[in-house]
């Protein structure tokens, strides 16, 4: 397979421009073509999506390493997880690579699977519109997005629990993948191979992998509380830089938006460590003072002031604010790593 590297190697797509901007225009066309095809089609089919095989990889190294009664099975845990999935992307790339079209729609096609845009928000409407019809069928659609018993949850808690996990969810399903991915882009000025790309994806993939780790085995329950550990403190490291961009850009949002900004900033400042999570708080607190309700999880954290009623319109409300912070983020980010390039 020599001649796969040869052809990296001399992988062009535009022969005529410097190697650092080729690298660029190869990073902004993946990662447009990524987001237009989760906007479009959602998921990849289950058989072949990177984040269903992670899951499994978690699920055959979790029977083993469990019965190692301390925090480091949470260590090795993770460090298996994360050799033997990315060796797997590796190999499945460096496959692909001979042919450089194919090579580009590979890499696309994993980038799409590290966030996950057309799901969120679907998610969240169709909460709504199944409460609209039956709140039965809504407190079982809810009851996939939240870990809290929805057997009886009312209309107003229903509303705040999608609110909630959409908001929450702005971070790790797309800004924080997409974050890692464009700034480690940067690389690109000061690296000339085209093997860099091999590691790129790697990037949002592993953070994909942290993320799945937090969430198949980051809980303190007795079986969990030592192999969860270490993922969870992971993924809180990992998520604490892009969940307050994610929640300043929510502000943004509220203002281009027409939302109360002032409020959504201040209840930011406020109430965004009232969550357990050292993360989770920064967008839902500012989605709250944004659409002016409070969000409230019992026995949990109370996020905005009680102004007034919250209602089944608000989730299209918080549906529009995450939309616009998605887009608007991503514009920055793009523009931040254009403006790099050009000065660097």
């Amino acid at each position: 397979m020599y001649y796969t590297f040869d052809l990296i190697n001399n992988f062009n797509i535009f022969n005529n421009i410097n190697f650092s901007y080729n690298i660029l225009i190869f990073i902004l066309f993946s990662l447009f073509l990524a987001i237009s095809f989760d906007i479009t089609y959602g998921e990849l089919p289950t058989k072949i999506h990177p984040v269903v095989m992670i899951g499994s990889v978690i699920s055959f190294f979790k029977i083993r390493f469990i019965k190692i009664k301390n925090r480091w099975s949470g260590l090795f845990l993770t460090a298996a997880t994360c050799i033997a999935s990315s060796v797997s992307v590796i190999i499945l790339v460096y496959l692909s690579s001979f042919n450089a079209f194919i090579f580009f729609i590979l890499f696309t096609l994993i980038l799409s699977s590290t966030f996950s845009i057309k799901m969120l928000l679907d998610t969240a409407i169709n909460v709504e519109t199944d409460l609209k019809e039956d709140i039965d069928k809504a407190r079982q659609a809810v009851s996939y997005l939240v870990s809290r018993n929805t057997d009886e949850l009312t209309e107003e808690h229903i509303v705040s629990a999608t609110i909630e996990s959409l908001t929450e969810n702005i971070t790790d399903s797309y800004i924080s993948p997409v974050f890692y991915f464009m700034i480690f882009s940067l690389a690109g000025i000061f690296i000339h191979s085209y093997l860099l790309l091999f590691i790129l994806i790697l990037i949002p993939f592993n953070y994909r992998i942290f993320n799945t780790l937090d969430a198949m085995v980051g809980y303190k329950t007795d079986e969990l509380i030592n192999i969860g550990f270490v993922p969870a403190k992971i993924d809180d490291i990992l998520n604490y830089i892009p969940s307050r961009i994610a929640g300043l850009f929510v502000v943004l949002s509220a203002f281009c938006l027409r939302f109360d900004y002032k409020n959504s900033y201040k209840i930011l400042k406020r109430d965004a460590r009232n969550c357990p999570s050292p993360n989770s708080g920064f967008t839902m607190a500012s989605a709250a003072g944004a659409l002016d309700i409070q969000l409230i999880k019992l026995d949990t954290y109370i996020l905005g002031d009680n102004n007034k009623n919250i209602e089944i319109n608000d989730i299209s409300s918080a549906v529009k604010l995450s939309k616009l912070t998605i887009l608007l983020f991503t514009l920055a980010i793009i523009l931040f790593i254009i403006i790099l390039y050009v000065i660097l």
